[in-house]
């Protein structure tokens, strides 16, 4: 049976000398990371560190943290990496919560209060930590079923809760990415995104199955990731949409040669319509792969390639069908199957499932029913199983009895050239109970008034923003780059009942 670490035995029987990872200027083979990853299980062992025990990391991207994601569940160990942007106390809850026995970190002193009897900097002492270790013998197959990373979410939605994704979730997700997209030796993945969030690692596995190279960003910056791109001769990467349109804004102001780029993804959110048309503009070379999933499913669910192609028919709105390996199918709230273009919940199942929330059985037993994982997420398939997401359950607004689905208004706030970033809300009204309400980020002036009457001419009368907010600074983000719409809810809302 495979485990995480199967991906990397096969690049180094078929390519040892090739580069297995870029980090800032240092390159290693896939010899010298097999011989990290081994020495790194043997320093572990050596204090105490066995088999099902949780190690927790938090830090920007970098080649260590690659080697901690491949080698400790491939040792039967639990991987669990945290958002370094967390506050304190959710920090040291996620590592009571998960139980971590040792804790490698990037961001200095984590403070008092913590219960991690381990605790090693993610630079030198992780480098002196393998100067005194020898190779381990690693185990060559284990239990599928096994857990191999704890994945905390949260940040948008309140408490986060830590999915359990096993060995076979994990290799299941990189063969239905290796089955959507030609990976080859040739392959050169920057990875872009926080490795903490299942988009940063999504193609970790895949490129190195295939025996190709990793180039890291330390922390996502756009001019920054452009330049690798040109330096390195980038093939693909994966990013999500507010990345997408900051690379996109940074091509088009100040261009680099990236040329070499063939694959350019997406996913973690809704893409607005305009933020593709940019990026198509920006990256012309570059084929578009929106994917959607969650955490929970590893996270692809379905798949859009060439998406490029689409923009300006009817399906530039959708997120692909179901990716090879996976059923996604529509139910409305009484558990029947949704004919095409009726909106109702998106359930997904298949090998890339989560087996659960960790020390969660009630809400494990709520997300996963029959086999089947509920998204949440609000959409509809077409007749031939194209996805469509409408809104997140929680963000749907209910104005004077008509549903009005957050991602078509930003959709057509996004058309105005005006606009930068947007995101849209539900604001209490004595009269229509709920009323829609706009923020946006603006790249030029713009009045509240014509943003309105722009949203007129494309959006149905109980659909357009009553009121608009124009801000110059960024929106609220996660460390997974959605926008953190409770915040921008929660001034409204204050001492007013509480949604239904």
């Amino acid at each position: 049976m495979a485990n995480l670490l199967t991906p990397l035995r096969r690049a180094t029987q078929v390519g040892s000398a090739r580069t297995a990872v870029t980090c800032g200027e240092l390159e290693l083979t896939y010899a010298q990371t097999w011989d990290r990853c081994r020495r790194l299980v043997d320093a572990l062992q050596y204090i105490g560190v066995d088999e099902g025990d949780r190690v927790a990391v938090v830090g920007p991207n970098c080649h260590r943290y690659l080697e901690i994601y491949q080698a400790l569940p491939g040792a039967g160990m639990t991987v669990v990496p945290l958002n370094p942007e967390l506050p304190p106390s959710e920090l040291r809850h996620a590592l009571a919560d998960s139980g971590a026995k040792a804790l490698f970190t990037g961001i200095g002193d984590i403070g008092p209060g913590h219960t991690v009897e381990h605790v090693f900097d993610l630079g030198d002492g992780y480098e002196r930590l393998l100067a005194s270790a020898v190779p381990a013998d690693l185990p060559e197959d284990g239990p599928e079923d096994r857990v191999a990373g704890l994945f905390y979410t949260g940040g948008t939605t309140g408490s986060a809760k830590g999915v359990m994704l096993t060995h076979r979730n994990l290799l299941a997700n990189a063969s239905h990415l290796a089955m959507s997209w030609p990976f080859t030796p040739e392959t050169t993945w920057l990875v872009t995104a926080p490795l903490f969030h299942v988009v940063g690692s999504l193609a970790v596995l895949t490129t190195v199955w295939s025996a190709g190279a990793h180039v890291v960003l330390p922390e996502f910056d756009p001019a920054r990731a452009l330049d690798l791109i040109e330096r390195h001769r980038v093939t693909a990467t994966m990013v999500v949409p507010s990345m997408l349109a900051a690379m996109s804004e940074e091509q088009l102001a100040r261009p680099r040669d990236v040329s070499s780029l063939r694959l350019l993804g997406h996913g973690g959110s809704p893409c607005a319509t305009q933020t593709l048309h940019r990026a198509h503009a920006a990256f012309p070379s570059a084929e578009l792969l929106h994917f959607y999933g969650a955490t929970e499913t590893a996270p692809i669910a379905t798949l859009l390639p060439r998406e490029e192609r689409r923009l300006g028919t009817a399906r530039e709105r959708s997120c692909g069908q179901p990716a090879l390996g996976v059923d996604v199918v529509v139910f409305d709230v009484d558990g029947v199957r949704c004919s095409p273009g009726e909106v109702g919940e998106l359930t997904v199942r298949g090998p890339n499932v989560m087996a659960g929330y960790w020390n969660r059985p009630a809400e494990t037993a709520i997300a996963l029913v029959d086999g089947w994982y509920r998204t949440g997420d609000l959409g509809y398939q077409d007749e031939e199983g194209f996805v469509y997401l409408v809104d997140r359950a929680r963000d749907m607004i209910v104005s004077g009895g008509e549903n009005v689905y957050s991602t078509d208004v930003e959709d057509a706030l996004y058309r105005h050239p005006a606009v930068l970033e947007a995101a849209v809300v539900a604001v209490p009204d004595e009269r229509w109970g709920e009323a829609v309400h706009a923020v946006v980020v603006l790249r030029a002036e713009v009045s509240e008034e014509e943003l309105i009457a722009h949203c007129r001419s494309l959006l149905a009368g109980h659909e357009v923003p009553r009121t608009v907010e124009r801000r110059r600074e960024p929106l609220p983000r996660s460390g997974a780059g959605k926008p953190l719409k409770r915040e921008l809810r929660e001034p409204h809302w204050s001492g007013v009942a509480a949604r239904a």
